[in-house]
């Protein structure tokens, strides 16, 4: 991919949708081409995630694995998703797997690229971190209902 196709991509991402071109060509530099053979995972649930995922072509797969066994499809991701994006900010637990359902292309930001490039571009990096904080407060609010639902449960005498 040229920069300008990459810098494309970031931009068809609800993360980077309000960064300009300059902000997008900053990461386009950062960011690492990946092609996922179909079948195959960027990540799996338990493991330790040091990158995010942006998808550029493909289907990509979310499952969690059942307590009782196999796993369950939570969503899929297509052209413009973001994955794993906590994991750019801080090594972090994958609570989901992501398989390609065919052969995929994404964009990887690995948190190593994005530390190494903070010092040199703090605007960018931060605005890129209130993204992320901003998405994850956006999925914590849409699952309120489950989480106080959860912790009702939990707190009730067996």
């Amino acid at each position: 991919m040229t920069l300008e196709e990459m810098m494309e991509a970031l931009g068809a991402s609800s993360l980077f949708g309000e960064f300009t071109d300059t902000g997008k060509r900053i990461f386009a530099t950062i960011a690492r081409e990946r092609k996922v053979a179909a079948g195959s995972p960027l990540f799996v649930e338990n493991a330790v995630g040091e990158a995010m995922y942006i998808v550029v072509s493909g289907q990509v797969r979310i499952t969690q694995h059942r307590a009782e066994g196999g796993d369950r499809e939570v969503a899929k991701a297509g052209p413009g998703d973001h994955l794993g994006e906590l994991a750019v900010l801080a090594p972090s637990v994958r609570l989901v797997s992501a398989v390609a359902q065919g052969d995929c292309l994404v964009l990887e930001l690995s948190q190593r690229d994005f530390l190494s490039l903070a010092p040199q571009k703090p605007q960018a990096c931060l605005k890129l971190a209130t993204a992320v904080a901003a998405q994850i407060a956006r999925r914590t609010g849409d699952c309120r209902e489950l989480l106080r639902d959860a912790l009702a449960r939990a707190s009730q005498p067996s």
